[in-house]
């Protein structure tokens, strides 16, 4: 088969396809991956043959422009997701207005055109894509293919639509801004408007099923693997920990679009400094040359990968990055998570309820708040049992490689 993966310019969002993609591949299917021509090179990075599609989107650098405390939590209508009280048709009307104009718009219009050319001219027979990237399914569409959604996260897309479905049959004249812009496309195509374009024909979630958020839509359980790009095992990191470790990463996002983190470094690793713990701090060097001191149970690092680096941990603070927070699960390893962009508040919100560890609210998070809770997560045994078992119950979920005949049915 001849299967397209797709996804507009976000780095994490296209690490997180990489394992299936591979899996796909090792099955003997063709596989390509689309994208704008920023992220050409992090596909071929990963072993995989890239389409560099359209041009590259400002989404990010607009995102940029935004002060991060304006983007905490989830945004108009995806927060509908979490918070159903919320969802009356006014509401989210507007909201849907707002997020297809600065996000769906700017994401995915300058790339629909050359991935529906490329898309008509390989004849794909599958296309999966990340669930913003409406781009994929348009292009699956004009050119016949089966296609479905591939989640990095909770399915807040998936639900919010539905409660926009629902409050949109109440309505005499319901306007649809995702809709109409979506038909503008199928009409230029020459194929109907289902909902299919905005959900998929099935979606394929990474998440365990204690944690999953879902519509009344086809899913499909995959256990998520990690891949965070080419890397290198330091020598440091062979062998057993002397101390308890600790980890911190506080993600590239942070840095990449906003030029700093939403946690003070130096109060952080100061508040620390005291514990008989050795903490290894993935902190980019921009942020690094801004410490005045580093503690001297602080290993500084400007990245280590985290599938090597969990494995060997007590504990680890992070920001409630879906990949993060996974890769880590995998491990049975308690998680401090200090969640606030987008879907992380929600996605540590689930996790935290399965007793694998805590999370704070981002207008809590204050360096006394991290010690005393990460002091909780090292000597309360109950964290590491939940954790323990979470892991097991990702493990009872098919892997990429045995999904792979669903799919070969699906596309067939």
């Amino acid at each position: 088969m001849r299967i397209l993966f797709t996804t507009y310019s976000d780095r994490s969002l296209l690490l997180s396809m990489v394992p299936l993609a591979w899996a796909l591949r090792s099955a003997g299917h063709d596989v390509r991956v689309a994208s704008t021509p920023n992220l050409t090179d992090v596909i071929t990075g990963a072993g995989l043959p890239a389409v560099p599609v359209g041009r590259d989107d400002g989404f990010s650098r607009m995102l940029g422009d935004e002060p991060a405390s304006l983007l905490t939590g989830l945004l108009p209508p995806y927060d509908v997701a979490a918070a159903p009280e919320r969802a009356t048709w006014e509401y989210m009307r507007s909201g849907y207005e707002t997020v297809v104009r600065w996000w769906h718009k700017t994401a995915n219009v300058p790339m629909i055109l050359d991935l529906v050319d490329f898309a008509r001219q390989w004849r794909p027979d599958l296309v999966l894509w990340e669930p913003n990237t409406f781009a994929g399914a348009i292009a699956a569409k004009a050119s016949g293919a089966a296609h479905g959604r591939l989640l990095w996260s909770v399915d807040v897309f998936g639900v919010a639509r539905e409660h926009y479905l629902r409050l949109k049959a109440g309505q005499n004249e319901a306007a649809d801004p995702l809709a109409q812009w979506l038909s503008t496309y199928a009409d230029h195509y020459g194929f109907d408007f289902t909902e299919e374009l905005v959900t998929g024909s099935f979606t394929i979630d990474q998440l365990p099923d204690s944690m999953r958020m879902e519509a009344r839509l086809r899913y499909l359980p995959m256990q998520y693997m990690p891949y965070g790009g080419p890397a290198v095992v330091p020598p440091w990191l062979r062998g057993p920990a002397e101390r308890p470790r600790v980890a911190i990463t506080l993600g590239i996002t942070s840095i990449a679009r906003f030029g700093s983190y939403n946690v003070d470094v130096g109060e952080l690793l100061d508040a620390l400094a005291d514990l008989d713990i050795e903490i290894v701090a993935t902190i980019a060097e921009q942020e690094q040359r801004k410490l005045s001191s580093v503690p001297r149970n602080t290993r500084l690092v400007p990245y280590v990968p985290l599938q090597a680096l969990a494995p060997t941990c007590s504990a680890l603070i992070q920001h409630g990055g879906p990949g993060t927070l996974l890769t880590t699960a995998r491990h049975a390893i308690p998680q401090l998570l200090l969640p606030w962009e987008f879907d992380a508040p929600e996605l540590a919100r689930r996790f935290a309820a399965q007793g694998a560890g805590i999370s704070v609210e981002a207008s809590r998070v204050t360096a006394p708040v991290i010690r005393e809770n990460l002091l909780r997560l090292l000597n309360e045994r109950s964290f590491r049992d939940a954790a323990a078992g979470l892991r097991e119950e990702m493990r009872k979920q098919p892997t990429p490689l045995e999904l792979v005949p669903v799919l070969e049915e699906l596309a067939a």
